[in-house]
């Protein structure tokens, strides 16, 4: 196993700049994840890695060494792709052995090493099934088995539950997981899926337009983005337009439109300083018009506009004013407690839980 180093790598087709001057560091045994919308590089980034496309600019290695310039084949990465690539032809053991073959394996050493990977992602008893003969869960696992039983320095995953239905992705993704630990290979992770990135990963690097806008371990890209652009692509968030208005009893007051909010902080900015103003809908609390506001809090007068009851949780949509509206989430609500369209309260909320980003950032 091997720790994998990009520097400075630049992918171009025509005029679009796919990858642009990436640079990370990603440590030995890592489930690393690349995360963002479709079209921001991500998938690029990764076939970089894996060498089905050749980059402009920069450098790659696995520990240390050098692998750009070297064949896909001579790299030794297990890759995982969005469709699975499983020949329709071959049985589950035929498949699974398939590189070792091309490697020119011993016979008896591919099928125990086949029969080995095929009871770590459990499929023993199926090696002589076709493809058509299974599921989508047990197609996956045969995709896995055939990266893992080559013994990769690096696992590459490109999207490779987008497939399954939604229960299914949530069982597969805690056994990649788990898998991904046992064995301790060093992975990439390619998703779209916020939740899914949260979930599975050490560190993601989130992207947007070939650039990597922010790394870290998931709890710091959902509690500390780095810029509205990762503040509004993590999760869900109220990202509102104002500007900063004054500064008052220790903190700043922002004003979007009539509504006036209080945050804890402005970096360099000035009165009417535009401003994106992001706050997490279960960051605000309900309370009832009278009720003092904590210190530290801020509280805002509203009416209730919507009401999604979704079991665990109740969504409120909240209006302020014709065009300043913030959702919120209520966990455990009792149902004989749920608030009523048309009924006035007071959202409250941590000052220090209103993240703000100058309107000159790049969204």
């Amino acid at each position: 196993m091997a720790g994998i180093s990009l520097h400075g790598v630049t992918k171009r087709f025509g005029e679009l700049i796919a990858v642009n001057n990436v640079s990370l560091e990603i440590q030995k045994g890592e489930f690393f994840t690349l995360l963002g919308p479709s079209g921001c590089g991500k998938t690029t980034l990764l076939r970089c890695v894996a060498g089905f496309v050749d980059h402009e600019q920069g450098r790659i290695f696995f520990g240390q060494r050098r692998v750009d310039g070297i064949p896909t084949h001579k790299r030794n990465v297990g890759m995982v792709f969005q469709n699975y690539a499983v020949f329709p032809h071959l049985s589950v053991q035929d498949n699974v052995k398939y590189g070792l073959k091309a490697r020119k394996i011993p016979v008896p050493e591919q099928v125990e090493r086949a029969r080995r990977t095929l009871a770590l992602v459990r499929l023993e008893g199926l090696e002589h099934r076709l493809p058509n003969q299974l599921s989508g869960g047990q197609l996956q696992r045969v995709a896995i088995a055939r990266a893992l039983v080559i013994e990769p320095e690096v696992l590459l995953m490109d999207e490779p539950l987008s497939n399954l239905d939604a229960k299914l992705r949530v069982e597969m993704r805690g056994e990649i997981r788990i898998l991904q630990q046992e064995m301790g290979i060093t992975t990439i992770y390619v998703t779209h899926d916020q939740e899914e990135a949260l979930s599975i990963s050490d560190r993601i690097a989130v992207m947007d337009q070939g650039i990597v806008r922010q790394v870290g371990k998931p709890w710091e890209v959902y509690t500390k983005p780095r810029d509205s652009f990762v503040a509004g692509f993590i999760g869900t968030t109220n990202m509102l337009r104002g500007e900063a208005a004054e500064f008052r009893e220790g903190m700043f007051i922002a004003k979007c439109g009539r509504v006036a909010l209080g945050i804890s902080q402005v970096n360099g900015a000035d009165p009417g300083t535009p401003l994106h103003i992001a706050i997490r809908p279960e960051a605000i609390s309900i309370a009832d018009p009278d009720e003092p506001v904590p210190e530290g809090h801020w509280g805002v007068e509203g009416s209730i506009v919507r009401v999604e009851y979704l079991g665990s949780m109740v969504k409120y949509e909240v209006g302020f004013s014709e065009d300043v509206t913030l959702l919120v989430t209520s966990y455990n609500a009792d149902p004989r407690h749920i608030r009523k369209v048309g009924e006035r309260i007071e959202l409250i909320y941590p000052i220090e839980r209103a993240w703000t980003f100058r309107e000159d950032e790049r969204l």
